[in-house]
């Protein structure tokens, strides 16, 4: 099997052409799994079949590196537009079908194999506030908690103790911990991933998430960009509050470059 390598902010994929022949399918579990191990296979936070889609460009069909396919992953959904466009399949602009639905995006090539991909992502109406933390679903559910300094944060522990709290382990939640920047512009954010189980280097949702919520608690309204920092690298998440407080016109931007390609029995 064929496979390519891309990575957006750190966060890393496993990419699969399907377009021709099927290497792999939603039942292969153990099989992706093992694809995505970082010592006895190719290694990533999670996998992505490339699919023909009869009205959109191509299908998107996400898994996270327990082998299970997954709800929306931002950056997968930026690294599958680099990866689309590294195989002639669109130009500048696509559209795409994933599992919360369709998706626009808009590509830059900046150097070989490397892009600036900008994802439209789904309108955010309900974000559920409790004590300190707030819960929203960007296309994956996201807990965020905003703290003074996260770089002191004890990040696997932290996430495994919400993620597996009474409150979320049936179903699993993405947890954020975020700290805004003294100059009130920005954030920067770990994130812990179910899924992967462990802290990831970036999580595109999870950054869409945070730059909601920090709308939210500073009391921002209209349109607005909001960089984020990643300990992987450098996004964007541009975006309209309404006065109602539902947030539209959300875009996730961000680096996406090609790593390698390779061949896998």
């Amino acid at each position: 099997m064929q496979f390519w390598k891309f990575q957006g902010a750190g966060n890393d994929f496993v990419m699969v052409d399907q377009r021709q022949q099927q290497w792999l399918t939603r039942a292969d579990q153990a099989r992706i799994e093992r694809l995505c191990d970082r010592r006895f296979g190719i290694g990533a936070d999670g996998l992505i079949l490339l699919q023909n889609s009869a009205e959109y460009d191509f299908e998107m069909v996400y898994f996270n590196a327990d082998g299970r396919e997954s709800t929306l992953c931002g950056n997968g959904g930026r690294c599958i537009v680099a990866f689309a466009h590294q195989l002639g399949l669109i130009g500048e602009s696509c559209r795409f079908l994933a599992i919360d639905g369709p998706h626009e995006a808009n590509i830059q090539q900046r150097a070989t194999g490397k892009y600036w991909v900008e994802l439209h992502m789904n309108d955010v109406q309900n974000i559920d506030f409790q004590e300190d933390n707030y819960v929203l679903n960007t296309g994956s559910p996201h807990y965020v908690r905003f703290v003074p300094n996260v770089e002191q944060a004890d990040m696997v522990s932290e996430g495994k103790s919400v993620r597996y709290s009474d409150r979320f382990k049936a179903q699993g939640i993405n947890v954020n911990l975020a700290t805004l920047n003294s100059s009130g512009n920005g954030l920067r954010i770990r994130t812990y991933e179910r899924g992967v189980e462990d802290e990831t280097l970036a999580c595109g949702t999870g950054v869409t998430a945070a730059a909601l919520a920090a709308a939210v608690q500073q009391k921002w309204e209209g349109e607005m960009e909001v960089p984020v920092q990643a300990l992987g690298g450098n996004l964007a998440v541009r975006f309209k509050r309404e006065g109602n407080g539902e947030f539209s016109n959300i875009w996730l931007c961000g680096p996406a470059e090609a790593v390698f390609e390779g061949r896998i029995d």
